[in-house]
């Protein structure tokens, strides 16, 4: 089963947008969520991450205070509040779902990747 992220655009330096993704069904049922972003020449790197009852949230250092991930897991959606972006920002963004309950936050320990959505911010 697959996410399903939206949301991306173009923004300007300062800007902010709302990612959304979409898992359906009860695959996603009790599993941690979390967003990553992966830019040009540079390895996919965990943003954001909540659990099921959404009461633990980690956040990257690099989006702290920017940065805030929510879900509505009666709809099957998490999202990823982004303001006052930066160029730093520009990436692909994915949100994908932990497959052994680590806690872990390298992408090889999450599952069912979507397409992800393109964030620009522009200067």
């Amino acid at each position: 089963v697959q996410l399903v992220e939206s949301g991306g655009g173009l923004v300007q330096v300062g800007g902010s947008l709302r990612l959304a993704c979409a898992g359906s069904g009860s695959a996603f049922s009790g599993r941690r969520m979390a967003w990553f972003r992966q830019a040009p020449g540079k390895e996919r790197e965990s943003v954001a991450a909540i659990s099921w009852g959404g009461t633990r949230r980690n956040y990257a250092d690099s989006v702290k205070g920017r940065f805030t991930i929510s879900r509505d897991v009666v709809n099957g959606m998490w999202y990823l509040q982004m303001n006052s972006l930066g160029p730093e920002d520009t990436a692909v963004y994915y949100c994908a779902g932990d497959l052994y309950g680590s806690g872990s936050e390298a992408p090889s320990e999450y599952g069912s990747w979507g397409q992800g959505t393109q964030v620009t911010v522009s200067s």
